[in-house]
This record gives C-alpha cells, sequence and structure tokens, in this order.
C-alpha cells in the first residue's frame, strides 16, 4: 500500500514537473509587464530583440534625469506639445533567447544622449551594420519646417546600448511630400542597399540611405524622397520585409487611440512599389483586446516561420497610451498572401535561435 502511494505521490510531482516546463516554454500576451508601443523585433547575435515606444507610465514613473537647457525649452512649449509626450524621452529594450523569456535593458537611448530631442521619442527601429548598431527614432512630433525635430539616428557598440547621437541634429528633419517623419523603419535589401520607409499624417515616403547609414542620397532619377504612399487609408507605421524575392509593404490605419487601428499591406515585386492595398492583417477582437497596431515582423532564419510583434490595448482600458506589447504567428497562404493574424492571450510557444 504505502509503495502505491509513493508511486502515485511520484506521478503526480511528475505531472506538476511537466505542467511547470510547460508553462516555462510558453509566452503570454501581453509578452512584458508596462504600458508600451510601436516594437520593432530585431535578431542580433542569437538573441531577439524588441525596440519599442514608452507609452505611458506604469508603476512607479520611468523617467530621463537629464535636460539641458535647450531641451527644458522645447519642453516648455506648450502650445505645440500634448503633455503625455513628455514622458516620452528614452527607449527600453527587452531581449529573449526563445520569444518567452524577456530581459528588459532600460534607457538604451536618452534624450541625455540627443541634444536636439526633449519629448515624443517615438518608434525606434534597430539595424546592425559592419559590427556596429544603428537605431533610427522620431522626435518632438514636428508639425512645421520651423521646429527642431524629424527622425535622427544613434550608434552604439552593442545592441543594447547605450545608443548616443550620431550626428547632431536630425537626419531628416523637414516634411516632404506631405509625410511627418516619424516611424521610420530600416530595411536591408539582398544586394545590401539600405532604404528606410517613413511618414505620418497619411504619407509615406521612402529615402535612400548612404553606406554609412548617416546620410540619404538621391536615386538615379535624382529624387530623394520618393513618395510611395499605398492607399488612402494609409495612416504611419511602414514596415517592409521580403520573401521569396516579393516586397511586402506594411501599415497601420485608423485612429491610434481607437478600435479600428489595424494593419494593412500591399506587395510588389520592387522596394518602391507601386502597392496596392490587399487588405487587412492583423486588428482587434472583442474577445482579446482593441486597437491592435503599428507592428513588425520577423522571420526564423532558414525557414518561412514568421513571427509579427505588435501593440494594442486591454479591453478594459480607455486610456489611448494604455497599450500592451504582443506577439502571434503570422503565416502566409501558398500564393504568398497573408493570412489574418490571431491575436492571442496565450502568445507563441518557446523559439530559440540555432547558435
Amino acid at each position: 500500500m504505502q509503495k502505491k502511494k509513493t508511486n502515485h505521490l511520484y506521478r503526480f510531482l511528475a505531472a506538476l514537473s511537466l505542467a511547470g516546463a510547460a508553462a516555462a516554454s510558453h509566452a503570454t500576451n501581453p509578452i512584458v509587464p508596462g504600458w508600451y508601443a510601436d516594437p520593432e523585433i530585431r535578431i542580433f547575435n542569437g538573441q531577439y530583440w524588441i525596440y519599442p515606444t514608452y507609452s505611458a507610465d506604469y508603476g512607479t514613473p520611468d523617467v530621463s534625469k537629464n535636460f539641458t537647457p535647450a531641451q527644458q525649452h522645447m519642453r516648455a512649449q506648450s502650445d505645440l506639445i500634448w503633455a503625455p509626450y513628455l514622458k516620452i524621452t528614452f527607449f527600453n529594450a527587452f531581449s529573449s533567447p526563445d520569444l518567452v523569456h524577456w530581459t528588459k535593458h532600460p534607457h538604451v537611448l536618452d534624450v541625455e544622449n540627443v541634444s536636439w530631442a526633449a519629448y515624443a521619442v517615438w518608434a525606434p527601429s534597430a539595424i546592425e551594420h559592419k559590427g556596429k548598431y544603428y537605431l533610427f527614432f522620431g522626435a518632438n512630433d514636428i508639425k512645421t519646417n520651423d521646429q527642431l525635430g524629424g527622425i535622427g539616428v544613434a550608434v552604439s557598440d552593442k545592441p543594447e546600448g547605450p545608443f548616443k547621437d550620431a550626428l547632431g541634429k536630425p537626419l531628416v528633419g523637414q516634411i516632404h511630400n506631405g509625410a511627418q517623419p516619424i516611424d521610420q523603419m530600416v530595411f536591408k535589401d539582398d544586394d545590401g542597399q539600405f532604404y528606410m520607409y517613413y511618414g505620418g499624417w497619411k504619407h509615406a515616403n521612402v529615402v535612400k540611405l548612404a553606406p554609412d547609414l548617416l546620410s540619404v542620397v538621391p536615386f538615379p532619377d535624382g529624387t530623394t524622397y520618393k513618395e510611395i504612399t499605398p492607399d488612402p487609408e494609409y495612416v504611419e507605421g511602414p514596415f517592409m520585409a521580403k520573401r521569396n524575392g516579393m516586397y511586402y509593404f506594411m501599415w497601420s490605419e485608423g485612429g491610434w487611440t481607437g478600435p479600428d487601428y489595424s494593419v494593412a499591406y500591399a506587395m510588389s515585386s520592387s522596394p518602391f512599389g507601386p502597392f496596392k492595398r490587399i487588405g487587412k492583417i492583423l486588428q482587434q477582437d472583442s474577445k482579446v483586446a482593441k486597437g491592435a497596431g503599428h507592428h513588425s515582423v520577423v522571420n526564423i532564419p532558414g525557414t518561412d516561420d514568421w513571427y509579427i510583434a505588435y501593440h494594442r490595448r486591454p479591453l478594459n482600458e480607455t486610456d489611448g497610451n494604455h497599450r500592451e506589447l504582443a506577439i502571434d504567428r503570422m503565416v502566409f497562404n501558398a500564393d504568398g498572401t497573408i493570412k489574418p493574424v490571431a491575436i492571442t492571450n496565450e502568445g507563441v510557444t518557446a523559439r530559440p535561435l540555432a547558435r
């Protein structure tokens, strides 16, 4: 009798252990605590990295500690600044070996290291080039060409920073083709050329980056800021991916504080289009979350497995800045189109990277 009890105990403990292992190998959405938005997911040195916007305080406020007199003057322009944007002055990043367990890296970039940026530091885009890491970012939410701000670039020797401003001024500091200089995404094509897609206010541009990634250079036709707005529904958050020789241009549409915020896409054989809207691939689910949008995607090297990182708003939240980070699978149809993404609370299973 005692032996049977012992066997039952062992089986019970083994079941608990297996359950714990299963739980540890499966993520949940949101993937990290806190209010974050606009996540860009990348793979660096055998790790997944996510660079998001700090969207709002969650518990103890996270703040930048130092502002120069010039930055304080910019921050005092109350007629130009929506108060919540004053909190957005740095980036935290997150790294993971498997999409499940995430490590926070605080203040990988802070306005302390960007003299011309003072608020509304948004939507980072990170890329590695020749052993250096480049972090492109929007700052100051400029409304006219008379304001200082736009898209900047910072550089670091490590993906966790610290990143420091590389130019002492914006890389793109003017409004071209009606596109507010925000929401930049840097894309490296198969031939090694880097392009930057960006734009708010319902206009999207692409620029060609110089070999050092620190300036924009003209295209062969002499233009520098090429408008590629794919559809009247385009709002912001452009992202480019390439699969089987086809370019997938994706973007966010709808109002960023509303339930209609979503992601649509187009396809082309060229990185410059023309792009014709195919349809939505990401949107809210009334049983899961609201306002799913401003995404990025990552392909597991050597496979056709894809994941989509995005932000969304919990069903019970009404504050537009209360956004959280999520990851789900993205799957292609046989004809190359993208299946609508099912947003989940369960998230994805662990996916370690080969080293």
